[in-house]
């Protein structure tokens, strides 16, 4: 049996393909299958952009796909930049960029007033399969970038209980607590049901 990750995110893989260990399925990625379109993320929700990933990228391939939609909320900011997170800079922004635009928006801003949460959408899609799974990290917005590891806004992100951030923090630490993380173990258990159903 084969899931494919509906990403080319070479980090999203390397986490999601840790969690999904003895799972008793092939792990393939969107960068295995280069002949697969792009899927275009328009929705106004996380899960919306998550089921569209899952259910187009399986309806081209015929495999089981698994998809995630990843938003960061900040209070201050109203919630934004949410499911504009990856491009929020602009199209064609780096990490970096987002990274820069987020000090810049909260410069100024007390630390109290610095609150936020990952939150993640999982989505698998297969033959009569559509099973969906959440998970949330909150946290604060630092001042400055801290660390080398993770990628998107990891470097700028502490989650709560902790004095470093999620760019300081080794994979297995991060995958135990991370927004993306819970929800992938919550996918996990919805996998494990469907094979002992069979």
């Amino acid at each position: 049996m084969k899931i494919l990750l509906a990403t080319h995110n070479k980090n999203k893989i390397v986490e999601i393909t840790k969690a999904l260990e003895g799972c008793g399925f092939e792990i393939l990625s969107l960068n295995d299958k280069p002949d697969l379109p792009d899927v275009i993320e328009d929705g106004d929700t996380l899960e919306h952009n998550s089921l569209k990933k899952a259910r187009e990228i399986h309806e081209h391939s015929g495999i089981m796909t698994l998809a995630d939609d990843t938003g960061l909320e900040v209070d201050y900011l109203n919630g934004e930049p949410g499911v504009y997170s990856a491009r929020w800079a602009g199209e064609g922004c780096t990490y970096d960029d987002n990274n820069r635009k987020m000090l810049k928006e909260l410069d100024g801003v007390a630390d109290e007033k610095r609150n936020a949460e990952f939150r993640c959408v999982i989505t698998l899609y297969g033959e009569g399969i559509l099973k969906t799974a959440d998970g949330v990290l909150k946290g604060r917005i630092i001042k400055e970038p801290r660390g080398v590891k993770g990628f998107g806004y990891d470097p700028i992100f502490m989650p709560d209980g902790y004095d470093i951030t999620l760019a300081e923090m080794p994979l297995e630490e991060k995958n135990l607590i991370s927004h993306r993380g819970k929800a992938v173990k919550r996918m996990v258990e919805i996998i494990k049901e469907m094979k002992k159903a069979d």
